[in-house]
């Protein structure tokens, strides 16, 4: 048996037509025909995709052998890969198990903006997921999750994104982490332009140890307006000093400053001194 008719059968096998099978190899239908007619042949690094997808070893792809000896192997392998297209061909799930490990990948075939709806590809090492919905080691998407995650939405151990909740979190507008950065943060260690933190740091900042360039609310507190315990800064104020002179000091040195700030200046103040 040759091998383009071997491609032929392999791929008939698992259900994948030309089109599909040079989609996943990222090369052109008509590549795949002049494979499987035996006008050319696939290049060694094709091959280990090939026989990746297909789940033979490379070995038996290219020497000869009948047409029982490469569905054996197949056969006697396929507790390892399952590779499962749904009738609508709107979904590829693929299930590799192999050296005691999962790795697992879902695909959805229905694009939004040219990403895949739903991407999930999850296993050791650097699995890449992108789409609309991305989980993976590495994901990209409007909605991510993973290992490092990338997104309007981010959740992962290292999160960037406009809205991000992770360990190390960075964002454009909220960031919640261990060590978050953004507009609006909150976490052990917080930088941003309004920081919450055991540590925070920024233009408006409250924490345990709070430093700011204009507001810094905390036990320790250094800014231009200091309100704490231990203090520094050109005004400073202790935690039990009246809400309304707070207010009236604020008012002062940020005349344009927002009423709802303010509020959680108050809101913030008193609770601490609870």
């Amino acid at each position: 048996m040759q091998l383009g008719e071997k491609l032929q059968l392999l791929r008939s096998k698992n259900g994948m037509s030309q089109e599909e099978l040079a989609e996943r190899l990222g090369i052109s239908r008509q590549s795949v025909s002049k494979w499987e007619s035996g006008q050319s042949v696939p290049d060694l690094k094709k091959l280990i995709i090939l026989s990746d997808i297909y789940n033979v070893t490379i070995d038996n792809l290219v020497k000869d052998s009948d047409e029982y000896d490469i569905l054996q192997e197949k056969d006697a392998k396929d507790s390892k890969v399952n590779i499962i297209d749904n009738d609508t061909k709107s979904t590829q799930i693929i299930i590799n198990l192999h050296g005691g490990r999962l790795e697992y990948e879902y695909k959805s075939k229905r694009t939004l903006l040219g990403l895949p709806l739903i991407h999930i590809n999850i296993g050791k090492g650097f699995k890449k997921a992108k789409g609309i919905v991305a989980i993976g080691n590495i994901s990209y998407g409007i909605v991510s999750a993973g290992i490092i995650s990338l997104g309007v939405l981010s959740f992962g151990c290292m999160s960037i994104g406009i809205i991000s909740l992770a360990a190390i979190s960075i964002a454009l507008l909220l960031a919640i982490g261990v060590i978050s950065i953004g507009t609006f943060s909150m976490g052990a260690i917080s930088i941003g332009v309004f920081s919450l933190g055991a540590i925070s740091i920024g233009k408006y900042s409250i924490g345990a140890a709070a430093i700011a360039s204009d507001i810094a609310i905390g036990d320790y507190a250094r800014a231009n307006m200091a309100i704490g315990n231990k203090v520094q800064g050109a005004n400073v104020l202790p935690l039990d000093t009246q809400i309304e002179d707070i207010k009236i000091l604020i008012q002062k040195e940020y005349p344009n400053l927002s009423e709802w700030f303010i509020n959680c200046v108050e809101f913030f103040v008193r609770n601490i001194k609870l």
